[in-house]
């Protein structure tokens, strides 16, 4: 049963996939943009290559000819997965999911055009004057994002007139790829966000995580919840609308599909067709599997048949508050362990920036859940990056 996996993409989501893999017997090659990435320190090799270079991917593809291709991030040039699977390659969950996810223009487009999902006012721009018209439409207050971007990168809130050309600038600095494309949204009255982690498998059946609350900043997540308490009509119509998505992208494996939920019913946001950054939660033991075994499971093909609520838990992030091209150090890791239930996790990036994400803090038992978020933070606050 042993596999060759290569993963595309090496941050602290990429290396928890490789420790399942590695947990089930595969034989994994984690590739990423820089030396040193976190999976790259798991797998049983690495490769440092520019992603969004076709010929680099084929030349990677065509050396090691692996069994399964594991995006886990953005910037990859995705339209050339269409060849791999015509060559032999099985790609996670598929080229079509891959590549339309990838954009954000692709998987809105399919959702609210093509299947008619429920989704907030959107435009589209490719210029700061296109912005204006787009802003226009759909009204003040509203939210720019790049098409393509990671963990909330170039995301922003328009208030005012003179925030649109802020917007615009930082939107393309946070863009991945040499997309220079947006999107902007009409801002609603949404009560809560949820992550509902989605599994599908090659046996056609789907299964749902109990549905994960989170609070963002700067588009970025901070901490995150599992369960979010929400009505039972609600959290059934996300799932339909997370089975509908899936179902016409394809595949097997792990999704985190992205909902509002606000006065006016549920509203599909995002997609990603792998481990989600609030699904760290799971690492607190809140299911049988983390996201990550469920995601290493569904792609060799082993059946999962339920997905039940274990326990309670949160994560909270730790972020770098500076840019340092050194190995940072820890401290406060001996405070940190002073509070009972909870745990944290390092990802060993080999380097710093502002904001940066360098750990995550757990929580978890039969307490509730806002308690636990209060309880992950506190722990994460013991953490100092230096």
């Amino acid at each position: 049963m042993r596999n060759k996996i290569l993963l595309l993409g090496s941050g602290e989501l990429g290396k928890e996939v490789v420790i399942a893999m590695q947990r089930l017997g595969q034989y994994v090659i984690a590739v990423d943009n820089y030396k040193d990435a976190p999976a790259m320190q798991v797998a049983h090799e690495f490769e440092v290559i520019n992603m969004l270079d076709g010929k680099e991917l084929d030349r990677i593809v065509a050396k090691h000819r692996p069994d399964f291709i594991v995006p886990e991030v953005e910037s990859i040039r995705t339209e050339r997965f269409y060849d791999y699977e015509k060559q032999g390659h099985t790609v996670i969950p598929s080229a079509k999911a891959a590549n339309f996810t990838m954009n954000r223009k692709a998987i809105r487009d399919l959702a609210a055009i093509d299947l008619g999902v429920k989704t907030v006012k959107y435009k589209y721009a490719t210029s700061y004057d296109e912005l204006r018209k787009g802003v226009k439409f759909t009204g003040m207050p509203c939210v720019v994002k790049p098409l393509m971007s990671s963990s909330g990168k170039g995301q922003s809130v328009i208030k005012k007139e003179s925030d649109i050309q802020e917007a615009w600038d930082y939107a393309l600095e946070g863009s991945r790829g040499d997309l220079m494309e947006v999107i902007v949204e009409a801002f609603i009255d949404f009560d809560y966000e949820i992550t509902l982690l989605t599994l599908t498998q090659n046996n056609g059946n789907t299964l749902f995580c109990p549905p994960i609350g989170h609070r963002q900043e700067r588009g970025d997540y901070q901490e995150s919840w599992q369960p979010m308490a929400m009505q039972d009509v609600y959290l059934k119509t996300a799932q339909k609308m997370a089975e509908k998505v899936t179902k016409a992208l394809g595949g097997s494996g792990i999704w985190g599909v992205e909902f509002f939920i606000g006065k006016d019913g549920v509203y599909f946001s995002e997609l990603s067709p792998r481990p989600h950054d609030t699904g760290m939660v799971t690492l607190a033991g809140t299911q049988d599997f983390t996201e990550f075994e469920l995601h290493a499971r569904a792609i060799l093909g082993i059946p999962v048949l339920d997905i039940p609520l274990v326990r309670n838990g949160a994560s909270a992030v730790v972020l770098a508050e500076k840019e340092n091209n050194n190995w940072p150090t820890f401290t406060g890791l001996e405070e940190a362990v002073k509070f009972y239930n909870t745990d944290f996790k390092i990802f060993g990036k080999p380097s710093t920036r502002r904001y940066r994400r360098m750990a995550v803090a757990l929580a978890y038992g039969t307490e509730t859940c806002s308690k636990l978020v209060e309880k992950a933070k506190e722990v994460a606050s013991k953490i100092k990056v230096d």
